[in-house]
């Protein structure tokens, strides 16, 4: 008998630009492209580890650079996605859409390549170690000052500001282990991810991925970044979302005076009196069982150590009173980065160009990089954010060397002119409404 002849392998299909934006997601299906290759990610982005909100905001677009920044494993993750593969970009489709600057996206990802040769997505792991170490003598550090002194006024306050510097610094260490810039494999991230966030801090990592990598795929964008959900219930952001709140004749709020109100629904009240309940809701919700259980082993921990010295009455005043500090640290510098900067719906711009319109940066001193984790170098962890945060001053000339190329201005300014920026962007944002709500 003749040898049978294998069969063809079926022709790739090919797709226009016009085909994939269509499978936005709104009503049909979800579609993205990465590679030049285009993947169905209707049914998966339920099961995307990262979230599916992630992969929501990018269906219909190129998602090469945000698949790239946020995995550290991309071989394993390539197998996972050939069964999602539906085809590809027509031969004479260009690589990315028209709304995306060609050079600029060719020259970051040189830069992208350039930065992984110098070994600056390597952790060292004392430094983290460190970290770790300066969190837990701080944590004894509460204890023992009210077992050694009581708990008279003067040691319960102190107390209190050392508790919440704990509170705060395992706030950015989290983060660390969150985007994976710890460790070279995404187990070891999640289990000591896991432990600070859970047992340090009493709060759910499942959360903070659901909510932060929407963050960063899409920072600024009105309903695809969940840090300003605040607009148009509590503030007005922006210029452009504003105006467009103005001329609509909108006013869920006084917008013209939350340049004040901020002082008080803002910075005080985001953790104590939001967060620290919205975070059970979440788990229970979502049956985060894990979650839970790490969150338990905080309260169980404090209970214990602070209840003996305390009362339950006690403990319950102190726990407040460092979620009222940390909540305050926590906002001013979260917010220092983004509230300033361009705040708009998706234009759905490159990667640099959406990256650095929504961020800037703080100036490099010991007290503001530990004041603030690092995140004072806002633009380089937007740009690549897996790096460990140690090298983010190492990767910064080249990151602004490349903004200067193609006239993107790159901002870095002292920690209190970032702080007044909040208040300062608020009062313009809030006139700008106030202007649009009377006269236009």
């Amino acid at each position: 008998m003749a040898p049978e002849t294998p069969a063809p392998a079926p022709a790739p299909r090919y797709f226009t630009w016009d085909e994939v934006a269509q499978r936005c997601g709104r009503g049909q299906e979800r579609w993205l492209v990465i590679e030049r290759k285009v993947y169905n990610v209707s049914e998966f982005a339920r099961r995307h580890p990262g979230g599916s909100r992630v992969m929501s905001h990018y269906a219909g677009q190129d998602a090469t650079d945000p698949f790239v920044a946020f995995h550290i494993n991309k071989g394993l993750v390539r197998k996972y996605m050939n069964s999602l593969l539906i085809g590809e970009l027509a031969p004479e489709q260009p690589s990315f859409e028209p709304t995306k600057n060609k050079e600029l996206t060719d020259e970051f990802r040189e830069l992208r390549a350039a930065v992984e040769q110098m070994g600056l997505m390597k952790a060292n792991h004392a430094f983290f170690l460190l970290c770790l170490l300066h969190i837990l003598l701080l944590d004894a550090a509460a204890w023992l000052t009210l077992w050694a002194f009581g708990t008279s006024f003067v040691p319960f306050v102190l107390s209190a500001v050392l508790l919440s510097a704990v509170q705060a610094q395992a706030g950015w260490l989290q983060h660390d282990f969150g985007h994976l810039s710890v460790f070279g494999t995404s187990r070891w991230n999640h289990l000591l991810h896991h432990f600070v966030i859970g047992h340090l801090k009493g709060a759910p990592a499942s959360w903070w991925n659901h909510m932060h990598f929407q963050h960063h795929a899409k920072p600024n964008c009105f309903r695809k970044d969940p840090d300003i959900n605040m607009h148009p219930f509590f503030f007005a952001l922006g210029k452009i979302l504003s105006v467009e709140l103005g001329k609509q004749k909108k006013k869920y709020m006084p917008y013209n005076h939350q340049h004040k109100y901020f002082f008080l629904i803002g910075p005080p009240a985001l953790l104590p009196l939001y967060f620290q309940w919205y975070i059970f809701y979440f788990v229970v919700q979502r049956k985060k069982w894990v979650d839970l259980a790490w969150m338990i082993t905080f309260y169980v921990r404090i209970a214990l150590t602070y209840v003996p010295l305390l009362g339950v009455k006690g403990l319950l005043g102190l726990f407040f009173v460092v979620r009222f500090l940390e909540s305050n640290w926590f906002v001013w510098v979260t917010q220092m980065n983004h509230i300033p900067m361009h705040i708009d719906h998706d234009q759905n711009r490159d990667w640099v160009s959406t990256q650095l319109q929504a961020t800037c940066n703080v100036h490099k001193s010991a007290f503001n990089d530990w004041f603030s984790g690092h995140l004072n170098f806002q633009i380089e962890h937007h740009l690549f954010p897996t790096m460990p945060r140690h090298n983010y001053h190492k990767v910064a000339p080249l990151v602004r060397s490349l903004c200067a190329k193609h006239g993107i201005e790159y901002q870095s300014k002292p920690l209190l002119a970032a702080f007044a920026d909040i208040v300062r962007s608020l009062k313009e944002s809030g006139q700008l409404w106030l202007d649009a709500y009377l006269h236009q």
